[in-house]
């Protein structure tokens, strides 16, 4: 009668069996209604009991007598449906979550740079913390007036996780006076080299490491970040990063 809706609205096909069952008889013992449905009483008992909690079955007990089981108000199935439309969200979440890590890697499997992209603050700090997982120094291209401006907090905490585990850092920046103070004060895990250029600000860094190359973007319209996996894109900027710095 109804079992194809039950099946739809997410009940398992014994669960749907049993919904039905008690629709045509109003209600049943459970023994009962194992043996119309050809189900263990173990198997029927359980679906019910969850039935019961989703208010989908009524119980009712009376003392030393079996219990009987009836049919729900029909309007409880549609919170059963508010409840499986915010599962699946959270699930569809959660697969959007992990979604970036499995592009990556079936770029990886089939020879294709892995790319992750990522927006707002916590998807800078995504990038972040996965530089502190560098088996190589961190080479870094910045644009410090903007970190101070837009992550300063982020970037505060950032500092203190790579000093505190050890994971060095070459940092190539713009020569200003904003810079020139704030890195006069660095400890050995960090080294500076300012470049005399005469180009504007670029709201940008970009980190080298560990066969990665991580952009993260600062303005006040946009904050993304992009990670590129790939071992011939890290060696060519590697060696770029280098070339500027000993020449510098």
């Amino acid at each position: 009668m109804y079992k194809n809706i039950f099946l739809k609205a997410g009940l398992t096909p014994t669960q749907a069996e049993i919904l039905e069952y008690l629709f045509e008889k109003k209600e049943a013992k459970a023994s009962e209604i194992a043996k119309k449905i050809k189900k263990s009483r173990a198997i029927v008992y359980k679906d019910l009991d969850e039935m019961v909690m989703l208010n989908i079955v009524e119980r009712n007990d009376k003392p030393n007598q079996v219990s009987i089981f009836r049919v729900g108000h029909p309007g409880q199935m549609e919170k059963f449906f508010d409840k499986k439309e915010n599962q699946i969200k959270k699930d569809r979440q959660l697969f959007n979550n992990y979604l970036p890590d499995m592009v990556s890697a079936y770029n990886l499997i089939n020879n294709k740079p892995g790319v992750k992209f990522y927006e707002g603050e916590k998807g800078v700090w995504k990038v972040l913390k996965d530089t502190l997982a560098s088996k190589t120094e961190i080479l870094t291209i910045v644009d410090v007036e903007a970190v101070d401006k837009y992550l300063k907090k982020i970037n505060k905490e950032y500092v203190r996780q790579r000093n505190k585990l050890g994971v060095k850092k070459r940092l190539l920046v713009l020569d200003s006076a904003f810079a020139r103070e704030h890195f006069k004060n660095i400890n050995e895990m960090t080294d500076v080299k300012l470049l005399k250029l005469n180009i504007s600000p670029f709201s940008t860094s970009i980190q080298i490491y560990n066969n990665k190359i991580a952009y993260i973007t600062m303005t006040k319209e946009n904050l993304f970040s992009t990670i590129i996996e790939d071992p011939f894109i890290y060696s060519m900027n590697k060696a770029l990063f280098d070339a500027i710095w000993d020449n510098n």
